[in-house]
């Protein structure tokens, strides 16, 4: 059982992600979209949880990394014929060619880690509070110059005729690539030492491991998936704006994984799953929804909803649902102790 215990922890995120998939692909299509939604959370919350999750350090700069990633595969799968007319200003290296969809993964995954690999560098000297604001700065930056500069998208407007290329089928094979990304990284040498930082920055640092380094790299990681993740989510919208990757995904995302346990992944998977339910019901109901009675909740209901129930999580169980803890199946482990005391206890009786 030991032996078997990693391909557990990595088969029950991936059994569950590969179940709403499923089942999504039974819904109507008008359904769907709300599976799919919440399969793309996943990949985003997950890759955030590479960072957050192994080094202790609060970010708020992922979904930066995921809207530049967005913005880049977006930008790139527009017909060229199309851009002359809807992307007049930008660089003519972007107006003037066009990439297919599984490319537009590749230089989303690209450019998330490059920036991520950027900025990381400065960043990642820091810790506590001091390092949360600054990737908030990072965070405020991003989404000006995607906001402000015409030269590399359509600024304030609208990013329109995008490929709609994320299906269910997509969708759920994104996030288990990611899922499994993450999964790897845990479990290799830099893993370890960085969750090492995390627990005792001060003793690891004692045994040679570089706090910086180790962060940089999964801040990098993290940035790469990021990226990744944005594609999926700007392929399966099939348009964008700037403020549809900015404070509101950065608020869903942390809530997310607080809600599910920060530091498993195993958690993150099960938090995206949950508040992205939540999430998506209320937001049905705000604009009026029949479950017996009609309910019509006012605008921005969810958003409170969300933020009420992150509150609760850190008050009453801080380490998540899921107790910070990775999937197992403790009653078989515990039906397996129970048979190998069955069998001593006669040797132990003949002695």
């Amino acid at each position: 059982m030991t032996r078997s215990r990693p391909l557990v922890e990595l088969a029950g995120p991936c059994v569950l992600v590969s179940a709403v998939g499923i089942v999504g692909s039974f819904t109507s299509n008008a359904t769907a979209i709300y599976f799919q939604t919440a399969i793309v959370s996943v990949a985003i919350v997950v890759a955030l949880y590479v960072f957050v999750g192994n080094s202790g350090v609060l970010s708020f700069g992922q979904a930066s990394f995921a809207s530049v990633g967005a913005y880049a595969a977006g930008i790139m799968t527009v017909p060229v014929e199309s851009k002359v007319g809807t992307l007049p200003d930008v660089f003519p290296l972007l107006r003037d060619h066009a990439i297919g969809n599984a490319w537009s993964f590749v230089l989303a995954t690209a450019i998330g880690a490059a920036y991520a690999l950027l900025v990381g560098i400065p960043l990642m000297r820091l810790s506590g509070l001091a390092a949360g604001i600054a990737t908030l700065a990072v965070l405020e930056i991003t989404h000006n110059i995607l906001h402000e500069w015409t030269k590399i998208g359509p600024g304030a407007g609208l990013l329109s005729l995008i490929p709609e290329t994320t299906g269910l089928l997509q969708a759920t094979a994104g996030a288990l690539v990611v899922i499994g990304v993450a999964f790897w990284y845990q479990r290799t040498r830099l893993g370890r030492q960085l969750r090492a930082t995390r627990e005792d920055p001060a003793a690891a640092q004692a045994v040679g491991i570089s706090v910086h380094r180790q962060r940089l790299w999964a801040f990098a990681l993290s940035g790469a998936l990021s990226g990744f993740a944005g594609a999926l989510y700007v392929h399966m919208i099939g348009s964008l704006t700037a403020d549809q990757l900015y404070l509101e995904l950065t608020f869903l995302s942390l809530a997310m994984l607080v809600i599910g346990g920060v530091t498993s992944l195993w958690g993150a998977v099960v938090g995206a799953l949950l508040v992205s339910g939540v999430d998506s019901f209320l937001g049905q109901a705000e604009s009026g929804v029949n479950i017996g009675f009609q309910l019509d909740l006012p605008t921005g209901t969810r958003l409170v909803a969300v933020g009420a129930l992150m509150a609760l999580t850190l008050i009453l169980r801080p380490s998540g649902i899921t107790g910070g803890r990775e999937f197992s199946l403790r009653w078989l482990e515990a039906a397996r102790l129970r048979r190998v005391l069955a069998a001593a206890r006669p040797r132990e009786e003949g002695s």
